[in-house]
């Protein structure tokens, strides 16, 4: 019997080593690459874009509209989450001149989360090509010094010249309408 236990456990022993160098042998290890001849629906874009948004947001918060939409192609397209739009480089620069002037009286934002993507194949509605996806927290004080910390996320898609030609931005508006009515 202990003859058997043996030979059993040398023989488990060899096939198990034998399976790890299998394992182990670079020939059987292929790389995405190599193998892919399309590229993948979505893949990471270069770092440059961050940057640019990065620049982009300091800009706006700062309340240097002009300097903001200087990365906007003239067509750009604003959208919001609850379905409105603004149109064009000159009616999104008159918008938020007249906001952060009657509106807001200063903005501070925080812990920002930036990903560059590359869509080469969409998958739904989103515009082939690069896109900034960005998060980040907004603490807005407003004309009337009612303040309120939110979060929002924004798209932009960079068309070929690299300037933004369509963002979307996400965020709740009902709390920013809420503390934009109180009376000082």
């Amino acid at each position: 019997m202990r003859t058997i236990l043996l030979g059993t456990i040398c023989l488990i022993m060899i096939a198990s080593c034998k399976n790890e160098a299998e394992k182990a042998t670079p020939a059987s290890t292929a790389i995405a690459s190599e193998t892919t001849k399309t590229p993948p629906p979505v893949e990471f874009a270069d770092q440059k874009y961050v940057d640019m948004g990065k620049k982009s947001l300091a800009a706006f918060a700062s309340g240097d509209i002009d300097g903001w939409v200087s990365g906007f192609a003239d067509n750009v397209v604003l959208r919001w989450s609850s379905g409105d739009s603004l149109a064009g480089k000159e009616a999104i620069a008159k918008y938020w001149k007249d906001r952060r002037m009657n509106v807001v009286k200063s903005l501070e934002t925080s812990k920002e989360i930036w990903l560059p993507v590359k869509v080469n194949q969409p998958q739904s509605v989103e515009t082939q090509g690069t896109w900034l996806l960005s998060w980040y927290q907004v603490k807005a004080t407003y004309k009337n010094n009612e303040s309120l910390t939110f979060w929002v996320h924004i798209d932009m898609h960079y068309n070929n010249e690299m300037k933004v030609d369509e963002m979307i931005q996400y965020v709740d508006r009902a709390p920013i309408n809420a503390a934009i009515a109180k009376k000082k």
